[in-house]
């Protein structure tokens, strides 16, 4: 049986919606305390971004509905679970939303929902949505709209042409994966051919080129291996050229019984960590030029949970240093573990002036040197 609220008002939907929406984090969440999502003081869960001049500010988050048709054994809203449903028509989102933006307590919006009937029923509420925001309200800030796994080529497209960005969740490294969490979604069908479609609207020189598209992991729910991920991530960002991955570790006890089972001897401590890991790979290969051919793994095919996956290369290719801070290339600095982008411009800036000549000029640029020192000269 499942729980359905009696005439809910706007308020208690959403705040039922807001809660509901931080099982999905293909919006924002990484690797340091400024990126994760925290809540306001009214309890609703907001989303830090970096905007386009590198400041900092906040996304409202909400599902439109929580009903939901899927059978995800992670998800905490599927099918078979008995919590209380409800909905926001359109028109209320783009309220609501709309007061927020009026005081200036968000900088957009991101909008998903529960599959609620089809995938297309559902992407025409979400569609709706934005266009009421855009055409009603004239608001010409950023939205970002769920893509729902099986929406028509049409459904798409619209939420492209209404949207910053989108996203589609990957959610698992391939079809074998997935046949774990679900037995109606098609991989392939679902899943992969819109997010190829996505990938394709949205190539650099097409009408809507300015649209980022992202996806995300569910990390050990599916008793896949960091390798499989990392592979498919190199894939996403070499071929598809998505803007961004994220990775969402397992919420241990939120799910189907099964995969409690085969968690187990898994600590939340650790898929945390593995969660941090795979956001440290992942700013190897957007911000520091590694391949996905170049991440070492463990013999279980797993990164390391006790060392950053940057040092753990280092300390396997020793042929590699030191490194020569006043000759290096970009590319062999940001090699060196604690050296990061903006300190190697920093160096290469100052190169350009006068020789860096000791560890204390590294420090004044704002350099960590706990990694770093045994693995640079200044000479030779």
């Amino acid at each position: 049986m499942v729980g359905v609220i009696s005439r809910p008002d706007i308020h208690e939907k959403l705040r039922i919606l807001s809660a509901d929406a931080q099982y999905d984090l293909a919006c924002a969440c990484g690797s340091c305390d400024e990126e994760h999502r925290r809540r306001s003081s009214e309890g609703k869960w907001i989303y830090p971004v970096t905007l386009p001049n590198g400041g900092r500010s906040t996304l409202f988050k909400t599902l439109v509905s929580n009903v939901c048709t899927n059978d995800c054994k992670y998800c905490p809203l599927r099918e078979q679970e008995d919590i209380r449903r409800c909905s926001l028509r359109p028109e209320e989102t783009a309220k609501i939303f709309m007061d927020y933006i009026n005081r200036r307590e968000v900088f957009g919006l991101f909008l998903s929902s529960g599959v609620c009937g089809s995938a297309d029923a559902t992407m025409d509420r979400l569609n709706t949505t934005a266009r009421l925001l855009r055409t009603k309200h004239k608001y010409r800030g950023y939205i970002h709209l769920k893509v729902i796994p099986g929406a028509s080529e049409a459904a798409i497209e619209e939420a492209i042409s209404l949207s910053s960005a989108v996203s589609l969740n990957i959610e698992t490294p391939g079809a074998k994966r997935l046949a774990k969490l679900s037995q109606k979604k098609d991989y392939i069908r679902d899943i992969i051919e819109p997010i190829k479609l996505i990938s394709r609207l949205t190539a650099k020189g097409t009408r809507y080129s300015q649209v980022k598209q992202t996806t995300q992991f569910i990390v050990g729910a599916a008793g896949e291996t960091d390798t499989e991920i990392v592979k498919y991530m190199g894939g996403l960002y070499d071929r598809l050229k998505m803007h961004r991955v994220y990775f969402s570790a397992y919420q241990s006890g939120l799910g189907d019984k099964s995969i409690a089972g085969e968690q187990a001897q898994v600590k939340a401590g650790e898929v945390l960590m593995r969660e941090h890991r795979l956001y440290q790979v992942d700013f190897l290969l957007r911000k520091y030029g590694f391949s996905e051919s170049e991440i070492e793994f463990s013999e279980d095919g797993n990164l390391s949970l006790s060392s950053d996956p940057k040092e753990v290369w280092a300390q396997r290719h020793p042929e590699m240093f030191p490194v020569n801070v006043n000759k290096a290339s970009r590319t062999e600095l940001l090699r060196v573990p604690g050296l990061g982008p903006v300190i190697v411009a920093r160096i290469l800036e100052a190169r350009k002036s006068v020789c860096i000549r000791s560890y204390e000029d590294l420090r004044v640029m704002g350099a960590r040197l706990g990694k770093a020192s045994k693995r640079l000269v200044f000479w030779g």
